[in-house]
């Protein structure tokens, strides 16, 4: 992470889709409008009501979440604003640059959050402790 980013770097990003009768597809391809290539793709699923994922900053990954099933809200922070997204629709997704302090919240009952991402697992990209985070962000 070299430039300071803020949550209105955060985009929310419209894959598109492709309608059949029988119900549509849309495809996420590395080399088209997605904002960087694709390393590594995990989801998480059967989130607990009223629970919360991710709290943490990466400091090299982007990340690009999409709602494949049901709905949650993203919790964005640059250190001096916050911001709330609303993810529902599968064809939609929102991109996180590193340097984001991002939370997952507010699952609706079997709702499933896929992530896709830049970098390979490497627990040394995280920032899991916020005030660490709020440090590095005023060194920036």
């Amino acid at each position: 992470m070299k430039d300071k980013v803020s949550v209105f770097d955060c985009s929310v990003i419209d894959l598109g889709k492709v309608g059949f009768d029988e119900g549509n597809l849309t495809v996420v391809e590395n080399d088209s409008h997605f904002p960087f290539d694709v390393k590594r793709v995990f989801y998480l699923y059967d989130i607990a009501g009223g629970e919360s994922r991710g709290a943490h900053s990466h400091q090299e990954c982007h990340q690009f979440l999409i709602a494949a099933s049901g709905s949650f809200e993203v919790s964005l922070d640059d250190g001096k604003f916050k911001r709330q997204v609303f993810l529902n629709r599968p064809d939609l997704g929102l991109h996180i640059p590193p340097g984001i302090w991002a939370s997952e919240m507010n699952f609706s009952s079997g709702a499933i959050c896929l992530v896709l991402a830049s970098h390979h697992y490497n627990e040394k990209d995280y920032v899991r402790d916020y005030d660490t985070f709020l440090k590095i962000q005023n060194e920036l």
